[in-house]
C-alpha cells in the first residue's frame, strides 16, 4: 500500500474509421432533440454512437477527436 501514489490520467481511446466505410452523422431524436455523434456504415446505414452532443462545444470537439470537418456532419432523425 503506497500513501503518496501518483495518480494516473485518463487514457483517451481514439478509435480510427475508414472514411470509404463509414461517415459521420449526427442522430437527433425529433421528440426529445437528443444529439448523439456517430459514424454510419455506407454499406448497412447502421450507427455506431461515439458521444452525445450537449452544446457546440461538443461538436468541436467531435471534429478535431476524429478530423471531420463541420460541414461534413449531416443530421439524421
Amino acid at each position: 500500500m503506497k500513501l503518496f501514489e501518483r495518480k494516473q490520467e485518463p487514457r483517451q481511446e481514439t478509435t480510427y474509421f475508414d472514411p470509404a466505410e463509414y461517415e459521420p452523422v449526427i442522430r437527433a431524436s425529433i421528440c426529445t432533440g437528443e444529439r448523439v455523434a456517430c459514424m454510419r456504415e455506407r454499406a448497412t446505414g447502421r450507427l455506431h454512437e461515439l458521444m452525445l452532443i450537449r452544446g457546440e462545444e461538443d461538436i468541436a470537439a467531435f471534429c478535431r477527436r476524429y478530423g471531420v470537418k463541420e460541414m461534413e456532419l449531416k443530421t439524421v432523425y
